[in-house]
């Protein structure tokens, strides 16, 4: 079968000023990185906004399993789709984690012949964001240090520093660190740790920010840590967030390519939807909104960790709502949720299809509590077969879920064979009566926006707050924090904290362990079972099979 990224190797792409030229970005609004990639000028976006907005589309998925659901690759078809029946459609997705390409997960570019490319820059180092967002991060974190090695006149407890260092890189040997050894010289020891970087705060401000000024404003925001009386220190008390943005401001232009049938593609900014909110930039998705009919991004992993966040966190600062949802289901997937084991998924199993619709029908139960209409995307496999697709149907009409189901074939086909789809989005969206609301309002207190969407969305019994977290919530209310919306933490793989419980876990409870406050992103991150803010390599990691052949081409990466 061929790879993807032969797929992607036999394409022949357009300079990228003609794919901005659909668009109508001016050619000297573009600050090139090569042929085939460019960033678009600030400048140039602050003029678009007395422009109204297109439709906003979003894709989400059924609860992720090592079957593969094709979120990406059915955002990106998606696009190509509504581009081939000539509507003006830009697709929004993240840029990928060198964590996750060094380590099982793979590239974040779609997949057949429904990709971004060039699709090894776009998952290798890109255009240099997640650098500049790590470096960023970092210098915050050296600034802390060093104010306190000068004196530290703003009498910071070196035991309450909360700010961790950022490493875009998986490395479980830095989770837990102790910093500053060596002598007088070399500051004071403490307790440290390091994130990777799709879950720094710095990441989220980035993909938050609708302008340099706000970008600024937010990184002064940051809480680094306490002092003895727990009376927050901010990165602008140590005047570091003004150095921080001029690494950052290059970066915080969109980036833009294209898709092997060359629609144009804003790829910019990647926080994980386990360990944060999942969204590709503001900035990215309001300039699309500003220069398109209909913009499709997504959200990540399942729609309860990323679409969650996607209404609640992101949608509170982008003045348009999604006009419809897109769940991304395959049979290989749902069989898994019914209990079937990975070499199995090719026999055909009604019975299995049916019972891991259970799934299905939650995340679409889920995302209609925003008011948000939904419609089903079977990404299709080769060998599914035809009564296994028809079961999804049936399974949903039995039980009163009023979604359409829909085959799409956009890996083997790209735009061709999405079109069905494509057609759904457009006809929904010209009839549109979106009542969209809020799962909850920001000023619940925080123990209750938590346990609203623990038992709303997660569908847990109860939900228990260590002692930690409890001291931890109580100091947020006191330095008036409470209104601030919540990013759960948990893990991808089900609906309960447990990642080996599949389908929809009908008896569990969720523990919070500790709350982690994001003061300059606006969100306060609650982190929930074993979740952890740096991932560590798999066993055998897929840096292992990567390389460079004799002509300095890069194999092994897909």
């Amino acid at each position: 079968m061929t790879t993807d990224i032969e797929i992607a190797r036999l394409a022949k792409p357009k300079k990228i000023s003609e794919v901005a030229n659909k668009l109508g970005i001016p050619e000297d609004k573009l600050f090139n990185y090569g042929n085939y990639k460019a960033k678009i000028s600030i400048d140039y976006l602050d003029s678009l906004n007395s422009r109204s907005n297109g439709k906003l589309i979003l894709v989400t998925a059924i609860t992720p399993t090592p079957a593969g659901e094709g979120k990406t690759t059915t955002t990106v078809g998606l696009g190509d789709g509504l581009n081939k029946l000539g509507k003006k459609a830009t697709i929004c997705i993240r840029e990928p984690s060198l964590g996750p390409c060094f380590g099982m997960k793979g590239g974040a570019a779609g997949g057949g012949y429904s990709q971004v490319i060039p699709m090894e820059d776009i998952n290798l180092h890109f255009t240099g964001d997640f650098h500049a967002i790590g470096i960023a991060h970092n210098l915050l974190c050296a600034m802390v240090d060093n104010h306190i090695y000068w004196g530290n006149s703003l009498n910071i407890d070196t035991r309450r520093i909360s700010i961790r260092r950022a490493l875009d890189m998986n490395e479980r040997s830095l989770r837990e660190i102790v910093s500053s050894l060596g002598g007088v010289a070399n500051g004071y020891p403490r307790s440290d740790g390091f994130d990777i970087t799709v879950a720094s705060e710095v990441m989220a401000i980035f993909c938050l920010s609708s302008s340099l000024s706000e970008l600024t404003d937010r990184l002064g925001r940051i809480v680094v840590g306490y002092t003895r009386e727990r009376d927050p220190i901010t990165a602008s008390m140590i005047s570091a967030n003004d150095a921080m943005a001029v690494l950052l401001k290059d970066a915080l232009m969109p980036n833009i390519v294209q898709t092997l049938e060359g629609s144009p593609a804003l790829v910019h900014g990647g926080p994980f939807a386990n360990i944060a909110h999942g969204c590709n930039s503001i900035i990215a998705t309001k300039a699309a909104l500003k220069l398109s009919d209909y913009v499709i991004t997504e959200a990540g992993f399942g729609a309860d960790l990323g679409a969650e966040k996607f209404f609640n966190i992101k949608c509170r600062q982008l003045d348009t709502k999604p006009s419809v949802a897109v769940v991304v289901a395959t049979v290989r997937a749902l069989k898994m949720h019914g209990g079937i084991e990975k070499d199995q998924l090719s026999k055909e199993n009604i019975d299995a299809v049916r019972l891991g619709c259970s799934n299905l029908i939650q995340h679409i139960e889920n995302i209609s509590k925003f008011g948000v209409p939904v419609v089903v995307c079977v990404n299709k496999f080769t060998k599914d077969t035809e009564n296994e697709i028809a079961e999804i149907g049936k399974v949903l009409l039995e039980n009163g879920v009023d979604a359409k189901v829909i085959l799409s074939n956009h890996w083997a086909k790209g735009g061709e064979g999405i079109l069905d789809l494509s057609n759904e989005i457009i006809e929904i969206c010209s009839k549109e009566q979106l009542d969209f609301k809020f799962l909850y309002d920001k000023e619940n207190s925080i123990m209750d926006k938590i346990s609203v969407i623990s038992k709303e969305i997660y569908r847990a019994n109860n939900v228990h707050f260590s002692k930690k977290s409890l001291t931890q919530i109580k100091d947020m209310e006191k330095n008036g924090f409470s209104s601030l919306p919540i990013c759960m933490a948990k893990t991808q793989y089900s609906f309960s904290t447990d990642p080996t419980v599949k389908n929809n876990p009908q008896e569990h409870d969720i523990e919070i362990k500790e709350l982690r406050l994001s003061a300059g992103a606006g969100f306060i991150v609650a982190i929930s079972g074993d979740i952890m803010t740096m991932p560590g390599l798999p066993r055998v990691p897929a840096a292992e099979k990567i390389y460079l052949d004799d002509q300095g081409k890069v194999e092994g990466l897909f």
